[in-house]
């Protein structure tokens, strides 16, 4: 339910002012990092203060019912039960933990895709060394559409089983990071659940992003990043697990004082921060407390909804103009480039791209590597491969030094992309500043480095 009128603020510069920006620098890469505003700060000092006024009463006793509160709130934001839901650090950690705990033979695969998370890659990859488990990847290249997606997933599907193996776990995105899109996680869910494959959700970019119901969707297993795209402060993210999955989920990462050990396992000391509350599951003891932490961001929730709701004028406000702002944004920048956005390619007039469909967009710029694309596109400026990494960090770099911005960049399919990220603080006049700095610097870049 939105706020009344009165308590509202604009969103554009007007509501910049809500937030604790440098007057210097323009947030233009809210999608890396997230920030929160300044009334969320108050919260989060305000629990800060309470921890250091009595440290050991806080974090035993208190934090139990403060986490409570704040696992309702996104709880209900989710539709979803609070047993459902608890809290760890970041989605990385969230689908860490997740893998960690299921069992693996060594005929079971685990399928992503080609567009994951660097960081979730290098986790897969690190956790197959030491564990008995496969793993297939989803090949492709972006622009793709949803259904082609879904296709080439299944297509995994089968080759691994035609192997002979098993196929236990998919993991995907919810709006993948670079280049960013948003992924088909409904139907990729459906298709897990069909299949008899668990579902494993990277909804780093998903909460506060885009409307989510967990409680229709029904996936395996989510974990979302809070302080990404809620306002939240770093670092916080909801992690869901239903009840009929968390017989499967055991430890934390690190393993911790909430350990439910098998029943084979040697007996350990009993748990000295576990709260007296008897109507929780083990899962929730779990997550409870996990070794020692800042965990103030956590209960900065209720506050961070709270804005949204009276400042921002309620959710649904806020999703419509973060999708409204990124695609008008990225239609300035291709202009001004005269490049294209990053969408499906046989889109016909009028229809809508499902890739398009969140707050972040990607657009290309006019540097390939790819010998057959240069000669496809007069426009476009042939580097070498190996140049790749350097280009991306100059275009940063400088972005920063001389501009007081950044926008993330990325190689994919032989070009140059740049992420877009709109917010609530943004409006068009900062994307339309934004395509004037790429079009000088696309030039300077030409001229000083090709």
């Amino acid at each position: 339910m939105a706020s009344s009128d009165a308590s509202i603020v604009p969103f554009g510069a007007r509501m910049r002012e809500q937030f604790l920006f440098d007057p210097k620098f323009l947030n233009l890469n809210h999608g890396s990092f997230g920030t929160y505003p300044a009334a969320v700060r108050t919260a989060l000092r305000h629990f800060q203060d309470q921890v250091e006024a009595r440290p050991d009463p806080f974090i035993r006793y208190t934090t139990p019912k403060v986490l409570d509160v704040s696992r309702e709130a996104v709880a209900k934001l989710l539709n979803v039960p609070r047993s459902e839901c608890v809290f760890v650090k970041n989605a990385t950690t969230g689908v860490n933990t997740v893998l960690h705990n299921l069992p693996f033979k060594s005929d079971d695969v685990i399928i992503y895709f080609e567009t994951v998370y660097g960081a979730l890659e290098k986790g897969i990859v690190s956790f197959i060394e030491s564990r008995a488990a496969q793993i297939r990847k989803v090949r492709y290249e972006m622009p793709i559409s949803h259904e082609d997606l879904v296709e080439r997933f299944l297509q995994v599907v089968r080759e691994a089983r035609s192997e002979g193996l098993n196929v236990k776990l998919a993991l995907f995105d919810v709006v993948t990071s670079l280049p960013a899109v948003r992924f088909p996680f409904e139907r990729l869910t459906e298709v897990c659940r069909e299949e008899g494959i668990l579902s494993l959700i990277d909804g780093a970019h998903g909460i506060g992003q885009l409307p989510l119901d967990l409680g229709k969707l029904q996936p395996d297993f989510f974990a979302s990043n809070c302080h990404k795209w809620l306002f939240v402060p770093r670092s916080c993210c909801v992690l869901y697990v239903p009840k009929r999955n968390q017989h499967l989920i055991r430890t934390t990462i690190p393993t911790s004082w909430g350990f439910i050990p098998s029943e084979d396992s040697p007996a350990t000391a009993p748990s000295v921060m576990k709260s007296d509350d008897a109507s929780k599951s083990a899962f929730e003891s779990l997550f409870e407390f996990v070794a020692t932490n800042d965990d103030t961001p956590y209960f900065c929730v209720p506050a961070a909804l709270e804005f949204r709701k009276t400042v921002c004028g309620g959710e649904a406000c806020i999703y419509e103009y973060l999708e409204r702002l990124a695609n008008e944004a990225a239609d300035i920048v291709a202009a001004a480039l005269g490049t294209d956005v990053m969408e499906e390619r046989a889109l016909q007039p009028g229809q809508q791209s499902n890739l398009r469909r969140c707050a972040m967009t990607t657009v290309r710029l006019p540097f390939t590597f790819r010998e057959d694309l240069a000669a496809s596109d007069s426009s476009a400026t042939l580097l070498k491969a190996d140049q790749a990494v350097a280009a991306v960090r100059w275009f940063q770099t400088t972005l920063v030094e001389e501009y007081g911005t950044f926008v993330p960049l990325v190689e994919h399919g032989g070009w140059l992309w740049v992420r877009l990220s709109a917010q609530v603080y943004l409006e068009r006049k900062d994307f339309e500043w934004l395509a004037e700095v790429l079009k000088v610097l696309c030039q300077r870049y030409r001229t000083e480095r090709c």
